[in-house]
């Protein structure tokens, strides 16, 4: 044998070892012809699509992301934590600081804690870990909260992250929602609503793993991602009343490649939210209801600009959601929402299963006709099936001065709940191409 035989060999174990345990990523979009994809449905059979310009899947090594894991353990009881009640936050800031410092996993047992609002900053030694295995309780005093009326729990600036452990944030939140106008008044509006908390935020986050865990009752948003960069999230467990008012179950913004998977999602507000300045937003086996839908946006309010591109829903449950899969945007603003499919993805009593709103208005006072918009393009609804609890399943209305272009409908069906005369679709000002089966069809 050749002495570099071992080496050749011993190389393309390690080659093989990285292509089976890598993950998909959606690479930039590119404008190819003649391309054939092929895209996964329920039932295990292969739909084909031809809507190439939306790019292709490749795998990439998620672990590199995430390097070897710790072995040293801080436990907060400890340094105090006492689980009586009484506010922790002081012993668990003591704790991450110790984590923090040596990379070690902070752990929380599986008790009730309770804290006032806190931040745990980085920058961190890599390989940090928060376990937690018992609940987080919110302090149910509001006046703990005059400081920073918008943020409950925060990790800041911390890279090569890990959230996990089976345990759960619970916001403890309906005081909250009795003091919102939107709750006493039925989400209806005239409506000037307080701040409140988001239960837990990650900010500027880099290589983040949040996993395994149940977030209940937030005060508002339960787990908002904001300016965060390579982002693993899954199997959470996501829960709060239908009628409680703006809780968001993930909330996406400013956030680059984070991945959402195989989770379970009802409250009172948007499943899963995503707003500007997101892009490579991929939302994969996802079980939403109560809740309004899967949206992407609001965008453009105030007349500001709006980012959102390669973002991915596929395989999803929506029942008994205000909204299905919705796109809105606020009259006036600019940028562009662009490159976003929607696949795979079952509807059941949903009232507006497929929507796009350009006309989005949610204030006291009407929205007046404006000469700009977010411009909205490269949208496709493949796969898409299930009934729907209003008349008008589909409904794009889009802008009179920037019109949708390039709206991709293959393989959607969407009918009455309970049987009845059949559904309807309205579509202003948008130029769509349909292909397959499609119904509700737009009048000409």
């Amino acid at each position: 044998m050749y002495p570099q035989t071992p080496l050749i060999i011993t190389f393309f174990i390690i080659l093989l070892l990285v292509l089976c345990n890598g993950s998909y990523i959606v690479e930039p979009l590119y404008h190819q012809t003649n391309s054939k994809y092929y895209y996964h449905v329920h039932d295990g059979r292969l739909i084909k699509t031809k809507h190439q310009h939306f790019g292709h899947i490749t795998r990439t090594n998620r672990d590199t992301l995430f390097s070897s894991k710790s072995k040293v353990t801080v436990n907060v009881d400890d340094f105090g934590a006492k689980g009586d009640g009484r506010d922790d936050r002081e012993a668990f800031k003591k704790a991450w600081n110790e984590a923090c410092s040596k990379g070690a996993i902070l752990v929380v047992p599986n008790r009730i804690y309770r804290l006032k609002p806190i931040t745990f900053s980085g920058p961190c030694q890599p390989n940090t870990a928060f376990m937690l295995y018992g609940t987080i309780e919110a302090w149910p005093q509001m006046s703990a909260y005059e400081e920073d009326k918008q943020h409950w729990i925060v990790f800041d600036s911390v890279s090569n992250f890990k959230v996990d452990g089976g345990g759960t944030f619970n916001g403890n939140g309906k005081k909250w929602w009795q003091n919102s106008c939107k709750y006493s008044n039925n989400n209806k509006l005239p409506c000037n609503d307080e701040l409140r908390p988001t239960a837990v935020t990650f900010y500027d986050c880099k290589n983040l793993r949040v996993k395994n865990l149940s977030f209940k009752d937030a005060q508002q948003m339960h787990v908002a991602f904001e300016r965060c960069f390579n982002v693993f999230v899954s199997n959470l467990v996501i829960r709060a009343p239908e009628d409680s008012p703006n809780t968001d179950g993930i909330h996406v913004a400013e956030t680059q490649n984070i991945d959402i998977t195989n989770s379970h999602i009802g409250t009172g507000d948007d499943c899963i939210s995503i707003v500007s300045g997101s892009k490579f937003v991929r939302a994969t086996d996802i079980t939403c209801g109560p809740g309004h839908g899967i949206s992407i946006g609001s965008l453009g309010a105030d007349k500001s600009e709006a980012e959102v591109s390669n973002v991915i829903v596929n395989r999803a449950t929506l029942t008994g959601t205000t909204n299905g899969v919705r796109i809105k945007t606020w009259q006036g603003g600019s940028g562009y929402a662009r490159n976003i499919k929607f696949m795979n993805i079952e509807m059941q009593n949903v009232t507006n299963p497929i929507i796009i709103d350009q006309y989005y208005c949610d204030q006291t006072q009407p929205c007046q006709e404006q000469g700009r918009a977010v411009q909205l393009s490269h949208v496709l609804y493949q796969n898409i099936r299930g009934t729907s609890a209003s008349e008008v399943a589909i409904k794009f209305d889009c802008s009179r001065s920037i019109p949708c272009r390039e709206i991709y409908l293959h393989d959607v069906i969407l009918e009455p709940e309970g049987g009845g005369s059949g559904t309807t679709a309205t579509c202003e000002n948008v130029g769509y191409v349909n292909s397959g089966k499609f119904y509700p069809q737009c009048s000409p």
